[in-house]
């Protein structure tokens, strides 16, 4: 059965000549021949057809500046397009795939594994399951909006072409559209004017969880009842398996202008839109339930349902009787849509929870079935009801975020206003303080009283003031939880826990309105877990308010800032053993463990395949709950695209079933002591080799000047700053710019650096590479560390990395270059061999898509090298270097 009409090399092909005719249209005939001149001798050299890049170098350097601008253009224009190809060739592989019944990791294979186990394991797996994407604001999208929507337009003409049968005349008409779409596209400024605001990336987000995966979920909860009832001999109800939730609008990490405004107005418009496409899909569902009541029994339980809804709304129910006279399901959707339109609203009857709505459809889908109608229920009820459960009145739950020291330093100067020195007490000293302010009944502080309080100190207790309200308005699953970044003590913990309760939504022991979720990033805090976790487990006053959450724990790793410390080798293995070591410590205080994973969308900061991340987890670690951040690019690239959003949501759910099954089979991963030692020495000298560099004179220099971090820092990529307090260091970088400035000069240490270093010293300690292979075949953990490092060596150019060394002062450059390059070159050959192949990467879409891009980012590289080597740039040429970094990010498909 053919599907399609089209492959990627001619999607790439035809893409590019399309472009190539608009560039010469609104450019000139000169502009074009410099461009296929640049990418000519970019692929010739790529080929070995000649035996330097200098010829390109030369005539990039020689163009005009608004040459050079077009050149810049013109490449980055390509990349956006060819990622459109190659997104549009994975749809067909999925698509294909499913066909054949050979797709990997579908819910199909996870429900034949399931079916080994006896019923009440599968029951068990199920409700433990819950997988919730969190969605952050961090600015590593390098594309604006009206860009995205430009090319989401030229997706869609892509498909089409693809997937339905056109007539000439038809075909003539899509390619029509096309060449208009990226002429307006060629016609739009790629880079930003002005710098987006928390409500701008708070809608980007918003885009995705309306227009992508409010619709898919519903296919994904389909495709494992499907999948189910083909393997399991008795039916089971499909319990809610996803959670949504996001920081954009409610991060204040870093962020100044995340303000109590920004919040609720992101919760507002968040509600409003959920609650429209309820009401549009209750009004679709009106046109397939017109069941004539004459011909039916509504049943008992429907009848009472629909005269309590009379009763509710008796302005209503006289316009419901006339407009759909005997017809009881229209009538009760007609009420339902009136519910719905006054949530929020002065006028009563609104629904009071996204529950009520929820038992409303079930009321519908019982009278349905009663009535012969299962499969009109399976078809239309099922998917809302799922919907509704999966979204609630929120969209998405949002996540409050700050840095511990602002809670201490407001508390602290709070408390000084009563005579209390809260700063000059020693940990023990704040533990017992806040303990005792949150068990008593007395008001500690008034968080409205903001007067002599430093601005910081202000803005978070009218937070923490707004958050009752917030809750009330639009319910505590609206807004639950409060993640603590940096977290290095029980106080820090204490502190958000005594100010929500200053704030109203704690009242223990009965009710704690609120998830309090310590961010563990630093090498202190990773190893001081169980003087963390253990203090507040044996805190009165704590213990009560998680009793009164479920007994249930959230706990954050920070991969990214752990990386950037540590180094790639190091982070991971301290990852790990902690994650072990917390899970210990959950069981010996019968706490139930949620880890929320802080990935970021680069191999460094704990990127990579989704899937395998979750199946590399260690057993004791998988309580079936699981919650990892969703950031930047990788969002468009996993959600912008329904069927692949729906493919990414399918493999995570097949994973993480997997993983719970695996981890009731054998709650503790057995891994040799060989092992452990070996990865304990290997870790030890990564960090000692990781660390000398960084620390090493002149480092940081050297990076401000073989990398483009300046430029970066200025890009309108996100809201936030690019640093903790403006000062250059790379421990007050942020994780991302620190990533992307490596990712754009192509030498991505941070995704592999250290690594031969203490691979070397385990070697040299009496290790051997058979031990190695051992491990990397019978140990999804060490595995997988090894190929995401894979990852990041093969998008590593060393040649395009010298033209950026070449950039420093020279002492620096034949300091610090040379010691890169061997530790690259030694590094690559370890993982291959360890890993007993010829290649770095093993999978063949990658070796296919870096010969198709390399050649087109290496013009790129070089104009941003030339660039950043003149020490006085026009207002053109800052342009264009500015336009180079979004190009080589298209290129790479990756920023930070």
């Amino acid at each position: 059965m053919q599907l399609h009409n089209r492959e990627v090399r001619q999607d790439v092909r035809e893409l590019g000549a399309l472009l190539g005719d608009v560039l010469e249209a609104q450019t000139s005939r000169r502009a074009f021949e410099t461009v296929e001149s640049c990418r000519t001798a970019a692929i010739d050299y790529r080929a070995g057809d000649i035996e330097s890049r200098t010829p390109l170098s030369n005539e990039l350097e020689g163009l005009s500046p608004h040459l050079q601008r077009t050149v810049a253009r013109a490449f980055t224009t390509y990349f956006e397009l060819i990622n459109l190809a190659e997104e549009r060739e994975r749809v067909r592989s999925i698509r294909q795939d499913s066909q054949d019944g050979t797709l990997d990791d579908s819910l199909e294979s996870a429900a034949e594994e399931l079916a080994e186990a006896d019923i009440d394991t599968v029951e068990e797996i199920l409700d433990d399951v819950l997988i919730e994407p969190t969605f952050t604001a961090h600015p590593t999208e390098a594309r604006r909006k009206t860009v995205k929507a430009k090319l989401r337009s030229v997706s869609n003409h892509l498909e089409t072409l693809d997937e339905r049968l056109l007539t000439d005349k038809e075909s003539d008409q899509v390619w029509r559209d096309l060449d208009a779409e990226v002429t307006s596209l060629w016609q739009t400024p790629q880079v930003r004017k002005r710098q987006p605001e928390p409500e701008d990336e708070a809608r980007n987000v918003q885009w995705y969880l309306e227009n992508t995966l409010f619709d898919v979920v519903g296919e994904v909860y389909d495709e494992l009842a499907d999948a189910l009832d083909d393997e399991l001999e008795s039916t089971l109800d499909v319990p809610k398996l996803f959670e949504f939730r996001s920081w954009a609008g409610s991060d204040r990490d870093g962020n100044p202008f995340v303000t109590p405004d920004v919040t609720a107005n992101t919760l507002e418009r968040q509600r409003d839109v959920v609650l429209e496409r309820y009401r549009e899909q209750l009004k679709r569902l009106s046109g397939v339930l017109s069941q004539d009541g004459s011909r039916i029994d509504a049943g008992s339980e429907f009848e009472a349902s629909l005269e309590e809804d009379r009763e509710l709304l008796p302005g209503s129910a006289r316009t419901a009787e006339e407009r759909y006279p005997g017809e009881p399901y229209r009538q009760k959707l007609k009420f339902m849509r009136e519910r719905l339109q006054r949530v929020g609203d002065v006028r009563p009857g609104g629904y009071d929870s996204a529950e009520e709505l929820h038992e409303d459809l079930d009321v519908i889908a019982t009278s349905l079935r009663n009535n012969d109608g299962a499969s009109v229920v399976e078809a239309h009820v099922d998917p809302l009801r799922r919907q509704v459960a999966t979204f609630g009145f929120s969209l998405a739950s949002l996540d409050l975020r700050d840095h511990r020291q602002k809670h201490t330093d407001a508390i602290s100067e709070a408390l000084a206003r009563d005579g209390i020195d809260y700063d000059s007490l020693d940990e023990d000293e704040r533990v017992e303080l806040l303990t005792d302010a949150v068990l008593q009944d007395e008001q500690v502080i008034d968080l409205s009283d903001t007067e002599e309080l430093s601005e910081e100190s202000t803005r978070v207790l009218t937070l923490f003031d707004s958050l009752a309200g917030w809750q009330d308005e639009y319910g505590v699953e609206a807004i639950d939880t409060y993640c603590i970044s940096m977290t290095d003590e029980p106080s820090h913990v204490l502190e958000v826990l005594f100010l929500a309760d200053q704030a109203g939504i704690v009242s223990l022991p009965e009710h704690c309105g609120i998830d309090v979720v310590p961010l563990l990033e630093t090498e202190y805090a990773l190893s001081g877990a169980r003087r963390i976790m253990g203090t507040l487990y044996e805190n009165e006053a704590y213990s009560q308010a998680l009793a009164a959450r479920g007994k249930t724990q959230e706990i954050m790793l920070g991969y990214s800032d752990s990386n950037k410390e540590n180094g790639f080798l190091a982070a991971n293995w301290s990852l790990y053993k902690n994650q072990v070591q917390l899970a210990e410590i959950c069981d010996d205080y019968d706490v139930t463990m949620r880890l929320f994973h802080g990935r970021g969308g680069s191999i460094s900061r704990g990127g990579g395949p989704m899937g395998e991340a979750l199946l590399a987890l260690p057993n004791s670690t998988i309580t079936g709950q699981v919650k990892f951040t969703e950031q930047g690019e990788a969002i468009a690239e996993k959600y912008g695209n329904p069927r692949i959003a729906e493919r990414n949501i399918e493999q995570m759910l097949n994973a993480q079933l997997r993983a719970r099954s695996q981890a009731i089979e054998q709650p503790t991963e057995e891994v040799p002591d060989e092992w452990t030692d070996a990865m304990d020495t290997m870790a030890d000298a990564a960090r000692q080799e990781y660390r000398d560099l960084l620390d090493s004179e002149g480092f940081v220099r050297y990076f401000e000047q073989a990398t483009p971090i300046t430029v970066i820092e200025d890009l309108d990529l996100g809201s936030r700053p690019a640093s903790r307090s403006g000062e250059r260091t790379v421990e007050d970088l942020r994780a991302i710019p620190w990533v992307f400035s490596w990712t754009q000069s192509r030498c991505i240490l941070p995704g592999w650096y250290a690594i031969a270093a203490g691979i070397d010293a385990y070697l040299e300690d009496g290790g051997d590479v058979e031990t190695l292979q051992e491990m990397y075949d019978e140990w999804a953990f060490f595995q997988t560390t090894l190929d995401n490092a894979a990852l990041s060596l093969s998008r590593t150019e060393l040649e395009i990395a010298e033209e950026y060394a070449d950039l420093a002062d020279e002492d620096l450059r034949e300091k610090f270059f040379p010691r890169l390059t061997d530790e690259y070159e030694r590094t690559a050959e370890l993982v291959t061999s360890i890993g007993q192949r010829d290649d770095l990467h093993t999978r063949d879409w990658l070796g296919e898509n870096l010969e198709r891009r390399n050649p087109y980012v290496d013009p790129l590289n070089l104009l941003q090298t030339h660039l950043l080597d003149r020490t006085h740039r026009t207002e053109v040429e800052e342009r264009t270097l500015r336009l180079t970094v979004k190009g080589i990010a298209a290129g790479m498909k990756n920023t930070g």
